[in-house]
């Protein structure tokens, strides 16, 4: 096999190169499990804080 020219060793880009690239953004397992465990918090956050406000409305408070 042949060797090849590599005349860009620097691997220098230009700003027409730099403009035109993309990538680099990926959504992983760990990123998707946070962020459904904070919207499973604040939806528990959201039930607890109804239920309350219906206790309260309602009259309907434990007693000790």
């Amino acid at each position: 096999m042949d060797m090849q020219d590599h005349i860009d060793v620097d691997n220098k880009m230009n700003s027409n190169e730099l403009r035109s690239t993309f990538g680099g953004r990926s959504f992983s397992g760990p990123i998707i499990n946070a962020f459904n465990n904070t919207c499973k918090t604040i939806y528990g956050f959201g039930q607890q804080f109804g239920g309350a406000i219906r206790r309260i409305v309602t009259r309907n408070l434990c007693k000790f």
